[in-house]
């Protein structure tokens, strides 16, 4: 089995227990499927094969992003012209797209990036509440329902080709501490390394973003 089959059957199970707290709704664009086409396609263009790679940890699928393709850090528009997969989703941007695949141009283009690489996130499914994205932190209640659904998550791509000698997790704050106690508990992997998150570096810290881009850069090559 490739880790593309892996990955793709991975989210194709992928379901949260029901008792979220009262106006949370799940975002699962794996159950569309045209939207899961897309996976299958994305995977096994970069990913058909049995390498190890190492995991970039964000917080959760957002609605303009991951919440829209079911990939990571990949908008409609990037799945598109820089990925090389025709969609007819509606065409907008991303701010955290926007970095990264900047970061991925820069590294070295998508081929090689995704050769090493596998983006994921703390949570795999996003959330919203009243129409507005949220985070799996936000609310205290939240996070506790969710534990369980984490930990399994997190622990069934461990059976993947991942390196567990270190994973990048995005955001320097909330997600770093989360996922930095997760691992003291459950020693997913020997190290976790922060990494500033890309919505923060564009929105906040534009200005600076090929500085960003090269400490993205200088960490992903030399841990």
């Amino acid at each position: 089995m490739t880790l593309a089959d892996q990955i793709l059957s991975f989210y194709k199970t992928l379901k949260i227990p029901a008792g979220l707290p009262k106006g949370v709704e799940v975002m699962n664009p794996f159950q569309n499927p045209d939207v899961f086409d897309l996976c299958k396609k994305f995977y096994h263009q970069f990913y058909n094969d049995a390498q190890p790679r190492k995991i970039i940890m964000g917080i959760n699928p957002g609605r303009h992003g991951s919440g829209t393709t079911g990939i990571p850090f990949t908008d409609p528009v990037k799945l598109e012209n820089i990925c090389g997969i025709p969609n007819s989703l509606t065409k907008r941007t991303e701010l955290s797209a926007d970095f990264i695949y900047t970061m991925i141009e820069s590294y070295g283009g998508s081929q090689l990036f995704y050769s090493k690489f596998l983006f994921s996130s703390v949570s795999p499914l996003g959330f919203t509440k009243a129409g507005i994205n949220m985070n799996y932190y936000d609310d205290k209640s939240l996070e506790e329902k969710l534990k369980g659904f984490i930990v399994s998550s997190i622990q069934a791509q461990l059976n993947f080709s991942v390196d567990r000698e270190v994973c990048f997790c995005m955001g320097e704050g909330k997600n770093y501490k989360y996922l930095s106690t997760l691992n003291a508990e459950y020693s997913f992997f020997k190290k976790i390394i922060p990494l500033a998150h890309p919505r923060f570096i564009m929105q906040y810290r534009r200005k600076k973003l090929h500085e960003f881009v090269s400490m993205y850069i200088q960490e992903l090559k030399t841990n």
